[in-house]
């Protein structure tokens, strides 16, 4: 049953827009998320294989930048490898994307219960030795950045007419990551698959969530794609 956006403190930045276009929300981790639209969980999950949207800002996310800030995420058990603008996956399913050699952006997993977020911002504090170490220091990422994921195999091809980056299967390899424009906006594109399904996160500017949203959603319409909830992410299965 689908409960109403307003009722929780946590929604995303698009809910009525949502709400207009038919999404049912659930309840996860305290906040209102689009599971599903009209229809069955069935279509959905077909419209995902060939091209669909879905908002997951109501979803946990965080980051961390500055000097020592890789370093005290690896003290914190993250395997975070050297290479800058790649994402490497964690035991839960979250994954820790390298921006630069200082700035981690870390998005959790889809269960959206959040507990790496959590236990990170919980943990980080600065410390109370002189000199003190640096540790970086925490970026409030669910607030500054609105977070959709891209799937389906046409979704490259429906990139192509927003963003420059070439991001065909063959010349962006999984987990890569894209810090471009897209839409005229600046925007993060980490790819991601999901079941052997081509899938790619976006991330970029909260403020103009709407405007990024109705954009994807108008390049999307000459190849059939449509948005889809949650729920449909998670029947594509696992990365």
């Amino acid at each position: 049953m689908s409960i109403d956006p307003t009722s929780l403190k946590r929604r995303g930045f698009l809910y009525r827009v949502l709400a207009e276009a038919g999404a049912e929300f659930g309840e996860i981790g305290g906040a209102a998320v689009a599971l599903r639209y009209r229809g069955s969980i069935e279509e959905e999950t077909h419209k995902a294989r060939h091209l669909a949207i879905a908002d997951l800002s109501p979803l946990p996310r965080c980051g961390f930048k500055g000097n020592g800030a890789v370093e005290w995420l690896q003290s914190q058990g993250l395997d975070i490898g050297p290479d800058s603008n790649k994402a490497y996956r964690q035991p839960n399913g979250a994954l820790a994307a390298r921006l630069a050699p200082t700035e981690i952006f870390l998005i959790d997993d889809l269960g959206g219960e959040g507990r790496l977020s959590a236990r990170l911002d919980a943990a980080w504090s600065w410390g109370k030795e002189k000199p003190r170490k640096p540790c970086g220091y925490p970026m409030p990422r669910a607030d500054s950045h609105a977070w959709f994921a891209l799937a389906g195999a046409e979704s490259p091809a429906m990139f192509s007419k927003i963003c420059g980056v070439d991001l065909r299967t063959h010349r962006f390899p999984d987990l890569a990551i894209a810090q471009t424009s897209v839409a005229k906006m600046n925007a993060i594109v980490i790819r991601e698959d999901r079941g052997g399904v081509p899938g790619y996160h976006l991330l970029a500017d909260s403020a103009s969530a709407e405007y990024l949203w109705a954009c994807v959603i108008d390049a999307m319409e000459e190849f059939g794609g449509a948005a889809v909830g949650l729920e449909a992410l998670r029947r594509l299965g696992g990365p």
